[in-house]
């Protein structure tokens, strides 16, 4: 069964830093991409960041996250995370977590079978 949980969320000033993590269960090891969605407050969920785990770990960023946020992963603990730095109060909202086996465009949220219950963020200017 697939299960995927985030943590790590929380409140924090701009200029802040937190780092999301992602718990995955055994799908992790098959999975092709793993993807950080967001949804604020009043607005459709968007891509942040994803990893390819084949194609030598093929990163992707939101033109938002470009600069300020990583992905990266741990295999050794099935672990995925999220390091948000020089946070912004645009930032905020729910952090999920997703995962394909398929190959599609990363930000592609239709494109994700197995989700997160999300993790909060909130960004006080």
């Amino acid at each position: 069964q697939v299960q995927l949980v985030e943590s790590g969320g929380g409140s924090v000033q701009a200029g802040g830093s937190l780092r999301l993590s992602c718990a995955a269960s055994r799908f992790y090891y098959t999975s092709y991409r793993m993807g950080w969605f967001r949804q604020a407050p009043g607005k459709e969920r968007e891509g942040v960041a994803a990893i390819l785990r084949y194609a030598g770990l093929t990163t992707y960023y939101a033109d938002s996250a470009k600069g300020r946020f990583t992905i990266s992963q741990d295999n050794t603990k099935n672990m995925m995370y999220l390091q948000m730095n020089r946070l912004k109060p645009e930032d905020t909202g729910m952090y999920y977590c997703a995962a394909d086996r398929r190959v599609a465009l990363w930000s592609d949220e239709g494109s994700y079978n197995y989700w997160g219950q999300g993790t909060q963020v909130t960004v006080s200017s």
